[in-house]
């Protein structure tokens, strides 16, 4: 991903603390180039959900860039970066990566997966 993508991921997360935020990250060939800011609709510091129809039209947008759905993501104001079983269960886009920014520590802490079913898979990430 871009480092200036990474750093909006960040910085949204810890301007939504103490709830998780949540958001969808857009690019070509696989690397996240776009950040697109969701409300999470369930306002809550343990769970997150974003409204469909608000999804549908981002994704809309990411098409008329050119750009696909590259990552979802939402943070863990006081878990690990793991995902929960919550999180798996609800987790409806095997292409795209799963990055949890958690904030439980000094500095945050990114994991990413890929989650297809039930299992997780860990992906490695780098910067652009």
């Amino acid at each position: 991903m871009s480092r200036t993508v990474w750093h909006e991921m960040v910085r949204h997360c810890l301007e939504e603390r103490p709830m998780e935020a949540c958001g969808l990250l857009s690019g070509r060939n696989g690397c996240a180039e776009t950040l697109w800011r969701m409300e999470n609709i369930e306002k809550s510091p343990v769970a997150f959900a974003m409204d469909l129809r608000h999804v549908q039209k981002v994704l809309q947008k990411m098409a008329l860039k050119g750009e696909t759905l590259a990552g979802i993501y939402h943070s863990h104001p006081t878990a690990p970066p793991l995902p929960s079983l919550e999180d798996i269960a609800y987790a409806h886009y095997p292409e795209a990566a799963y990055l949890i920014v958690s904030l439980s520590s000094s500095e945050p802490v990114i994991g990413c997966y890929r989650i297809v079913g039930t299992r997780v898979f860990s992906l490695p990430y780098s910067l652009r």
